[in-house]
């Protein structure tokens, strides 16, 4: 079968990788749709990121849905020809997180396409992928392409529970790529009465906006446009920091209103972090990493039409023209979500 594997920065191969029987408890799945995520642009781009860098060969690839094609024994909650969400989340089950509840802080977590560990942990861009029947999800009524939104999704709806209740209150987003575009609807569909998205280029807030943010700026071409919710001690109830930069946090920090919660979701290397205002205003700052159960309420939530996440999805490519679609998720004047179709 063919697979998607990374070499070295801009050294992306379609290989020939040999296919596996799932096993008891799992399932062979042929694999529909992949979404191209922000940490696959960093192999591809860098070859890693941070401290972590590719030390060998890896497939890329974690936001995946597929048919069933085969079960192994044991599994009887799944269909053959069944479409699903596959969640790349696999822990022990058995460390102390895992005994705590804490599944996505796992200290032996299997999570696909990751050069963390060594040997790396192998993405799930291949045509076909044995999975766990516990990583999958029935995603009935889902197009492919939704399915395979699930991933992005729950890391956001993970976000807005780490907030708490975001009923009535005002939310900023900083950067209006795909994960704080899709805070956008965790946001709406958890309460939020007003949502102010802020970002450096117009198409990415353009998205925002279809998909129902209240405001949109560009603070590139306006950077005083937040004055008006710094006035005072801040009008902004919570941040949603997606962007990885400092000067988001900075500015985001400035217009928070006292005791407001600032939500870290961008993973864009250490920060400076304005600490004076966020004592002062007795600010909660929270970090917000993957998710776990969130997987599978994602679905759900698409499944019952509370979010819809089709107007971000703004790219299809097929396997064979992998590169180009790689090039056009990293171009944001162009792109919100590139998808692979597999089959």
């Amino acid at each position: 079968m063919r697979a998607i594997v990374i070499h070295k920065a801009k050294d992306l191969r379609i290989e020939e990788v040999k296919s596996e029987t799932p096993k008891p408890g799992e399932v062979q799945i042929r694999l529909a749709t992949g979404g191209i995520c922000g940490s696959d642009l960093h192999y591809y781009n860098h070859g890693g990121f941070g401290p972590i860098r590719l030390k060998q060969p890896m497939m890329l690839g974690h936001e995946v849905s597929g048919y069933v094609e085969a079960l192994g024994e044991g599994v009887s909650n799944l269909q053959i020809g069944g479409l699903v969400a596959v969640s790349p989340s696999r822990p022990c089950g058995g460390c102390k997180y895992c005994e705590e509840g804490l599944f996505n802080h796992c200290e032996n977590m299997r999570f696909y396409g990751s050069a963390m560990p060594f040997p790396h942990v192998q993405g799930a861009f291949s045509e076909y992928l044995v999975a766990d029947a516990s990583q999958c999800v029935k995603a009935d009524g889902l197009t492919a392409g939704e399915a395979a939104m699930a991933e992005p999704l729950s890391v956001t709806l993970h976000a807005a529970r780490r907030a708490g209740n975001l009923s009535g209150k005002r939310v900023l987003i900083t950067g209006s790529g795909p994960i704080g575009t899709l805070c956008v609807l965790a946001a709406r569909s958890a309460g939020a009465a007003e949502i102010i998205v802020t970002d450096l280029v117009d198409p990415a807030l353009e998205f925002a906006r279809k998909i129902g943010a209240d405001k949109t700026i560009n603070i590139a071409d306006n950077p005083v446009a937040l004055e008006p919710y710094q006035t005072g001690k801040g009008e902004i109830d919570v941040l949603f920091e997606c962007s990885g930069a400092a000067p988001a946090l900075a500015s985001g920090i400035t217009a928070m209103r006292p005791r407001g919660i600032v939500m870290q979701l961008g993973l864009g290397g250490d920060m400076s972090i304005p600490m004076q205002a966020l004592t002062a205003k007795e600010l909660d700052l929270r970090g917000s990493f993957r998710f776990h159960e969130e997987f599978s309420e994602a679905v759900g939530l698409m499944q019952r039409g509370v979010i819809d996440v089709k107007p971000l999805i703004s790219h299809t490519v097929t396997l064979d023209d992998t590169i180009n679609g790689f090039e056009l998720a990293n171009d944001r004047n162009q792109a919100m979500k590139t998808q692979i179709k597999f089959s």
